[in-house]
């Protein structure tokens, strides 16, 4: 009997998935399941097995995360869950971090940070998602929900919540849930992946897209469009609120915020525009 399950969705990024492994079975107990489920992509992971002996590659054909996420925890048994993401690297003893977690909380969720993948000029997007991107102290403190990037949490209460559910922002989504039900989530600074930033506009471009159009599905769920439109008027100006944290952030060069900052307000009113676009049943 596993005493616990790792589960890894992925999707067309064999690299970053071997990396991720690579520093995950570095020190993985052996009565510890890890299991990648693959998402539909071109060229599926299953052929990692000879790399990766110890590891279970499952498919799930329905696209989306959160679907291989279920499956992940159907295709097991264990009863403690580590989620983790293919492109992150967890830290040494990661696995056994998360199994001391508890038991003062139901869901525990850790640090993700930020690396750049490329060792040149740091660009504007880079910038930005080193000072704004996986805030997950701030998410879960102050919002109630830890990304599913770095998430443990028990079968007995991934039961009781249900699944993730498909095209809302389903790591938010589950342990708001979770919380309405009264299951406790708690901040672990000892849990720690590292998350590459993403490289450039166009890429923080479709990560954004696809958060507002998960955000704007959970907001229709729950009934709170007249919300979705008070933060699509705060958006735009919150730039000029948050401009200071990047201004003052350890390690970036006068170039790097200047970048940041010129990505920072861009992306704020892209964002405004989207979700006032959504606010009136217009596609983005």
């Amino acid at each position: 009997m596993h005493r616990a399950a790792v589960i890894i969705p992925h999707f067309n990024d064999p690299i970053r998935l071997i990396r991720c492994l690579e520093a995950l079975v570095a020190d993985a107990p052996c009565d510890v399941e890890i299991v990648v489920v693959d998402n539909g992509s071109a060229e599926p992971p299953e052929g990692l097995a000879a790399m990766f002996p110890g590891v279970r590659f499952l498919s799930e054909p329905r696209s989306g995360a959160a679907h291989a996420r279920n499956r992940g925890v159907a295709e097991t048994c264990a009863e403690r869950l580590l989620f983790l993401d293919c492109d992150c690297v967890p830290d040494p003893g990661w696995i056994e971090t998360a199994l001391a977690c508890g038991p003062d909380a139901d869901i525990v969720g850790g640090r993700v940070a930020l690396f750049d993948e490329t060792p040149l000029l740091r660009t504007g997007a880079q910038a930005f998602e080193a000072v704004f991107a996986f805030d997950n102290r701030r998410y879960i403190e102050n919002e109630g929900f830890s990304v599913t990037a770095n998430l443990v949490t028990t079968r007995t209460v991934f039961t009781a919540v249900g699944p993730f559910r498909d095209e809302v922002s389903e790591d938010k989504d589950w342990c708001q849930r979770a919380t309405r039900l009264g299951y406790r989530i708690a901040y672990a600074e000892t849990l720690s992946v590292a998350h590459p930033t993403r490289a450039d506009w166009a890429a923080l471009v479709r990560k954004w897209h696809r958060l507002t159009e998960e955000g704007h599905a959970l907001s229709n769920k729950t009934g709170r469009r007249i919300s979705w439109i008070a933060r699509a008027l705060a958006t735009g100006p919150s730039a000029f609120v948050h401009a200071p944290r990047l201004l003052r952030k350890e390690g970036l060069s006068v170039a790097d915020r200047l970048a940041g900052l010129s990505v920072l307000f861009r992306l704020r009113w892209l964002r405004a525009w989207w979700m006032l676009k959504q606010s009136a049943g217009l596609p983005i």
